[in-house]
């Protein structure tokens, strides 16, 4: 029978935050001579925390949801049955094909570990080719930036190698500020060196001797394991390169956390002490960028598929994916569904795969899906038959982005989800140019006056002439995307826009100025939960009728009631005032 050779904990952000430090501490405490280890996320953030006992026969057992108790711990190393986590079939098949074949299977900062897994064969590759051999491999592969604009790598690679100067700078873009993306801080958290090897390989191809990792201050865990990871390539001296003097610069910059210094100009902008606005192009960052030097920026996912590329070579890389899109794809999956967190696929895949068979979605319960974060697209679910790459997701309205992929289930208002992302990118707005700035701002505006039931039906028409103007008319990626969620909605959701300005109704409950609050009186136990959890005193506590010109629609008192007899209702079903209820 085999036994246990090592304990692996996940203590990436998803798993410490459902307690995965208790559950080391259990394991620390009651492993005896087995090893445990820290390792990364393997995707499966709903199952957290997750652990992974490594058997001698080369097999693995995981446990998902483990308590930090010590009973748990003796219950798993006796490879109980209890708790055992099957990866479902469908992710199981999709996972880990290139990419994060690694996260969440060693521990982040054992350089020996990454060593012993393949890390650095992709870096030795590339040095026992010429820089330009090296570039003609990246653009054989096809791959295109993973940070949203989908630039071919490889062209971009080449106009930094073109520059004949002695300093050159190559940046890695880990600013990742989408709400419900987290790709970029699981790929930092959990293979740091595979980024960095990135980076090495980029800077090897075009001659860059300087590397900035620009990441925000919101992501802790990423930034200690970049900087532990640093110092031990330094210690091995895997920080140099050949032929070159001395060992390549890297520096972490940590962000405040701006949403435009995604934006490459923006980002030098920080980098170089002043404030994160973009600039005008051209010049480009290749042409002048950090302190007037030629620049190349690339997210972390791109920098990340480099190593296991120049290991299975470009030709391998271009045979997985689409025409247009080659490679695979990392999606953060968030919202109503049954399966948050990170997959791998290959582009190509269907929306309805994503959703569904990986993301765990019921059919019939999901009425669209944002790609693309808060400047992306909602997409209806009528449309989930369309493959996932650069171009297919363009002609809906939407757009890849760097993989956020939020569901949208039936009982979602669309209005106010295009109101909630607009409310997002127009307070994000750096405000230097007069289209983002304004415009965002009146497209919000309009907005929030059509959610509180006081929209008219010219509205609908202004949104889409002043968000085609946004969009034709802003300085940088963040303006010109910024209208989307808004055109999108509009043009698959006309009619809940109508609705909102024509009828003053919200079908989907979800505004709160159009709905009422309204108790059941038939099935009410008067346990008075509702009374006592009402921040506004709204309940009377004698008859529990809602005072729906105090309630404040905050919807505490419908999630403690224990019967459910309190719901929302359209405006007009429910009790207005003290006054109508006497």
């Amino acid at each position: 029978m085999a036994s246990i050779k090592r304990i692996k904990v996940g203590t990436a952000s998803c798993g410490l935050a459902a307690g995965a430090g208790a559950v080391l501490e259990a394991f620390r405490r009651c492993a005896g001579s087995v090893p445990v280890a820290e390792v990364g996320c393997i995707g499966h953030c709903y199952a957290e925390p997750i652990v992974e006992a490594e058997l001698d026969n080369g097999e693995s057992v995981f446990y998902c949801r483990v308590k930090g108790t010590d009973e748990a711990a003796k219950a798993i190393l006796s490879l109980t049955d209890e708790g055992r986590f099957i990866i479902p079939e469908r992710r199981r098949e999709l996972e880990h094909i290139f990419v994060t074949r690694l996260a969440g299977r060693i521990n982040p900062v054992d350089l020996a570990e990454y060593k012993a897994n393949g890390g650095f064969k992709g870096l030795e590759r590339a040095i026992s080719m010429t820089p330009a051999q090296v570039v003609d491999e990246v653009k054989a592969s096809g791959l295109r930036g993973r940070g949203g604009a989908g630039f071919p790598t490889g062209m971009k690679w080449s106009f930094l190698a073109a520059k004949q100067v002695p300093d050159k700078v190559m940046i890695c873009n880990a600013d990742e500020g989408d709400p419900g993306a987290f790709m970029d801080r699981s790929m930092m958290e959990s293979v740091p060196f595979q980024v960095l090897e990135g980076m090495m390989i980029g800077a090897w191809a075009t001659g860059a001797t300087r590397l900035f990792i620009y990441c925000r201050a919101e992501y802790p865990l990423a930034i200690k394991h970049l900087k532990i990871a640093i110092a031990e390539m330094k210690k091995a001296g895997l920080d140099k390169l050949p032929g070159r003097p001395a060992p390549l610069e890297i520096v972490i910059k940590e962000g405040a956390g701006a949403f435009v210094c995604g934006e490459e100009t923006a980002m030098i902008h920080s980098l170089e002490g002043g404030r994160g606005t973009p600039r005008f192009r051209p010049p480009f960052p290749t042409d002048s960028g950090w302190n007037g030097l030629p620049t190349s920026i690339n997210n972390v996912e791109t920098f990340a598929n480099i190593p296991p590329l120049m290991v299975e070579g470009g030709e391998h890389f271009a045979s997985i994916g689409t025409e247009k899109g080659k490679g695979t794809k990392i999606f953060a999956l968030a919202g109503d569904v049954e399966n948050p967190g990170l997959t791998e696929v290959p582009l190509g895949v269907t929306l309805a795969e994503v959703v569904y068979e990986i993301g765990g979605a019921k059919p019939g319960t999901v009425k669209a899906v944002q790609t693309g974060g808060p400047s992306g697209g909602c997409i209806p679910a009528d449309k989930f038959d369309t493959k996932i790459d650069y171009d297919s997701l363009k002609a809906l309205g939407a757009i890849m982005g760097s993989g956020g992929l939020i569901v949208i289930g039936n009982h979602r208002c669309m209005v106010e989800t295009a109101r909630y992302f607009l409310s997002f990118t127009q307070r994000e707005s750096c405000g230097k140019c007069t289209f983002c700035r304004v415009g965002t701002t009146r497209m919000h505006e309009t907005l929030e006056r059509i959610v509180a039931g006081k929209g008219v039906e010219s509205d609908i028409d202004f949104l889409e002439q002043l968000g085609d103007k946004v969009r034709k008319g802003a300085l940088c990626g963040l303006g010109q995307t910024a209208p989307n969620p808004a055109l999108s909605t509009i043009r698959y959701f006309r009619n809940e826009y109508l609705a909102h300005v024509r009828d003053h109704v919200c079908e989907a409950k979800q505004c709160a100025a159009l709905v009422d609050v309204k108790v059941d009186p038939s099935k009410c136990i008067k346990c008075r939960l509702c009374v006592r959890t009402c921040p506004v005193g709204a309940i009377d506590p004698e008859t529990i009728v809602v005072d729906n010109d105090k309630c404040s629609k905050c919807n505490s008192c419908i999630e403690v009631c224990p019967k459910k007899t309190i719901s929302r209702v359209l405006r007009g079903e429910g009790y207005h005032s003290s006054n109508a209820q006497k």
